[in-house]
């Protein structure tokens, strides 16, 4: 596999810049010949022509967040690492949950046991049962928030539906998490002041999964990896997955039990940052900085009707610093 080189850590790490990355990795494929080297250079040079990769590349201290070690989950598969921040605003007894199942090593040695490929990964399950009961009590359904937008503030970017078929609405972002959400204004004509507001099944969405019953969540989770807009406001949404999203795509694809020769890939740990000796620094950047205002200029004017894309295919950059 073709490798971005030290210097463009902080693009490749931006799902965007990473797909840069791929792409040049699917040319070098074509031509047997090509050295690592070469290929290592075509990344290069992808990567410095995608949209606002300057901008990426030039942002200060300043523009980006750290994520604390706290909100930050660090999964070891089969296939590779993976880093998911959560976060408590929109779902606290979720986020405490997924905190539970890191400390109580709950997850370790389970298994991606439903995997659909342009939908999710679902894991949690055992070798043996994908069905296997944890031993926590299920959890309140936290599908969306009261949002005070003098608390909570989302930059609210486009028009979009709540759901596939339902109500127009408003998208944004909130510390780098897409967010769907009713107008801010509307807060200022309301009893309370606040506005109904939800984070959005993008790529990398991570969430918890359940049965019909809305409040059965436990331990099982999925991660979004296609097109999972039809669950937005369904389920509870708890993080975003900031660094490997490509090594979910990679899961491999079936249903354990039904999918004839399906090895499912293996969680081989599950923990918080904030217990790890030599944890990285995973930094995301700042949503509401004038560097992430220019990044998304950039890419309203790199498409033709100078318009932004959607909200879930706008990745918001992040960078690793050892």
């Amino acid at each position: 596999m073709a490798q971005c080189p030290r210097l463009f850590a902080t693009a490749c790490l931006s799902a965007l810049l990473a797909t840069a990355c791929a792409e040049a990795e699917t040319d070098s494929q074509t031509q047997d010949a090509a050295p690592a080297s070469e290929a290592a250079e075509q990344a290069a040079q992808a990567l410095a022509a995608a949209p606002g990769a300057a901008i990426i590349a030039d942002a200060p201290d300043s523009a980006w967040r750290t994520v604390d070690g706290e909100d930050l989950i660090h999964m070891v598969t089969s296939k590779g690492e993976v880093w998911i921040e959560l976060q408590d605003e929109f779902t606290p007894l979720h986020a405490a949950r997924v905190r539970e199942l890191a400390e109580t090593d709950w997850l370790d040695w389970k298994v991606f046991h439903r995997v659909i490929d342009g939908f999710m990964a679902q894991g949690g399950g055992a070798v043996d049962n994908p069905s296997v009961q944890a031993p926590f009590d299920p959890i309140q359904a936290e599908f969306g928030i009261r949002r005070d937008p003098n608390a909570i503030i989302v930059n609210e970017l486009q028009e979009r539906r709540a759901t596939r078929d339902g109500p127009m609405a408003q998208a944004g972002f909130w510390d780098g998490f897409p967010v769907g959400t009713q107008p801010s204004a509307l807060a200022g004509i309301v009893a309370d002041g606040r506005v109904e507001s939800w984070l959005l099944h993008c790529d990398g969405a991570a969430a918890m999964a359940r049965t019909n019953d809305p409040n059965s969540a436990n331990a099982q989770f999925y991660i979004v990896r296609g097109d999972a807009e039809h669950l937005n406001t369904q389920y509870t949404v708890w993080g975003k997955v900031r660094v490997g999203q490509d090594v979910v795509e990679s899961l491999n694809v079936g249903t354990q039990g039904q999918t004839l020769g399906f090895r499912p890939d293996i969680i081989e740990e599950f923990e918080l940052a904030r217990d790890m000796t030599d944890a990285p620094t995973v930094q995301v950047m700042d949503t509401r900085s004038a560097s992430f205002t220019a990044y998304l200029e950039a890419l309203a004017a790199s498409r033709d009707n100078g318009r932004l894309p959607d909200i879930c295919a706008i990745d918001v950059p992040v960078r690793v610093l050892d």
